[in-house]
């Protein structure tokens, strides 16, 4: 903490159920797998594994998954999905072509494609966030790839689906209008007026097959892209009536030893998501428009890029080990801080994925042929996606400060908190970012009282180390975990609680009659 915070310095807020910011959408609590290193092949998909199911997908992995809480996947691309074909991908696998993917300079072999993945988001009970190809490809493809997903029968495309054993449509109703096609490093890069023009063509043509669907517009790839805002602005002039949301794409890392930094990174993202908000807000009210876009938050996590090699310098190569970075307790921290962030903004952001789910950057870790274990920041993932239900509560801190070189003076405490009106149960999720000593926390519960008689707290769960590079490994799965804290208690109507160093920290109340 800054000098001025003092030793006995107290964190405060107030916790009333009649400030409410928005509804928890489960859609939330996303993941991502690309057809990108190890993610899909040796991933979530091994035949060869001993515990692969018949399908060949890790058992191992899926249970993974399913404790993780993650809701909806996107697939399959990511960088990799600019230059896919996806009828590579279907039919018999002995007949299907091996290709190369421009994107990470890997070679596709296509045994896992649409029917395998909806076959393996059946197993985990996730929702599908399909891409289409709009760097190489066009209307058309993308047109063919929804007759085949959801078209019934009867035409050529979907009784080509049928062909392929999938009898009943997959019914995808959440789609991405391709990806980063502001990048340079994309195939098929595009001006915004090009990508607009393309991705409002798109969406009319798409919703032709099926009216129901859900279409995500391609936003920045992150806030320091050059045309940010730019972007945004003209994108949605052409595609603002046909598309429900915009995506935002951010990573964070500690870069040149300055970690207190790195643990403000949801500064950025807050910062990030505000700037997309008044920029959608202006295409909208110059429209006259009643609507109100929703974002996607559908590629954030943690990822040291500046270990990266970058794509040219690979070999051509199946299944590399391609950034699989291990994240020790100080990354878990900021994850947790960027959960806190993206619930904090449940009124405008109703997808977000984390990426990506296995190996790549990714909570879950594998080895060929060997086990599957829990990276550090599985666990404020799994805590949020299991705890937070009902409305997210508006939450208005005051806190001693941290001094950081990016962001200035900023609070030591980061905290949201979700409130469920059936069960009377809230959650509180906090960060603490000062590296040097417990922070006391006091929260006012009268509100919270006066609906439901006294309240106690019914789960208390602590992420810290006095290490924070320590890391999990596949020789110590769990030398980095949640414990179950202590230092809370309910003090009449005040929850009284200190956050160690560097903490994650969930804490459920439950009304004590129950």
């Amino acid at each position: 903490m800054s000098e001025s915070a003092g030793n006995d310095a107290v964190a405060r807020f107030a916790l009333d159920p009649a400030f409410v910011v928005g509804e928890v959408d489960r859609r939330l609590f996303g993941s991502f797998v690309e057809h990108m290193g190890r993610c899909v092949y040796t991933g979530i998909y091994e035949p060869e594994h001993p515990t692969a199911d018949a399908q060949g997908f890790r058992r191992d992995v899926l249970d993974l998954t399913r404790d993780l809480g993650v809701s909806v996947v996107r697939y399959p691309g990511g960088n990799f999905v600019s230059s896919y074909r996806w009828e590579d991908g279907v039919g018999p696998r002995d007949e299907r072509p091996t290709r190369l993917d421009l994107a990470w300079r890997g070679i596709e072999p296509n045994e896992v494609g649409v029917n395998e993945f909806m076959e393996w988001a059946g197993r985990v009970g996730v929702e599908p966030m399909m891409a289409v190809n709009l760097g190489t490809r066009g209307v058309q493809e993308a047109v063919d790839l929804i007759e085949y997903c959801n078209h019934p029968e009867g035409t050529y495309w979907s009784d080509l689906r049928r062909s392929h054993g999938a009898k009943e449509p997959h019914d995808i109703k959440l789609w991405c209008l391709g990806n980063e096609l502001d990048g340079p490093w994309q195939m098929g890069q595009k001006t915004p007026y090009e990508y607009g023009r393309l991705a409002a063509e798109t969406a009319k043509a798409m919703r032709m097959v099926d009216g129901a669907i859900e279409l995500v517009a391609v936003g920045s790839s992150n806030s320091r892209m050059p045309t940010f805002g730019t972007w945004e602005a003209e994108v949605l002039e052409h595609t603002y009536d046909q598309v429900d949301y915009i995506s935002l794409h951010d990573y964070y890392e500690e870069t040149e030893g300055d970690l207190a930094s790195f643990l403000a990174s949801s500064v950025d993202m807050d910062g990030f998501i505000n700037a997309v908000v008044a920029t959608a807000d202006h295409v909208g009210a110059k429209r006259r428009s009643p609507k109100k876009l929703k974002l996607s938050f559908d590629e954030w996590n943690v990822w040291y890029q500046s270990k990266f090699v970058g794509q040219q310098s690979l070999e051509w190569t199946f299944a590399r080990d391609l950034i699989e970075d291990e994240f020790n307790v100080a990354d878990a921290v900021v994850v947790g801080s960027l959960l806190i962030t993206l619930l904090r903004h449940a009124d405008r952001v109703g997808v977000a994925c984390q990426a990506q789910l296995v190996n790549i950057i990714a909570p879950i870790r594998t080895e060929p042929g060997g086990p599957a274990w829990r990276q550090t920041i599985y666990h404020p993932f799994a805590h949020t996606a299991r705890l937070a239900r009902g409305q997210v509560l508006r939450v208005e801190p005051s806190s001693p400060l941290c001094d950081t070189g990016k962001y200035g003076a900023v609070a030591a405490l980061d905290a949201t908190a979700t409130y469920d009106e059936e069960s009377g149960e809230t959650v509180i999720l906090a960060v603490h970012r000062g590296q040097d000593e417990a922070l006391p926390l006091q929260i006012d519960l009268r509100p919270l009282a006066a609906r439901h008689g006294d309240l106690r707290i019914a789960e208390h769960l602590v992420l810290s180390d006095d290490d924070l590079s320590a890391t999990n490994s596949k020789e110590q799965p769990d030398r980095v975990r949640a414990r179950a804290g202590e230092d809370a208690s309910i003090d009449g109507e005040q929850l009284v609680l200190r956050l160690p160093p560097v903490s994650w920290t969930a804490i459920r109340l439950q009304p004590a009659s129950r």
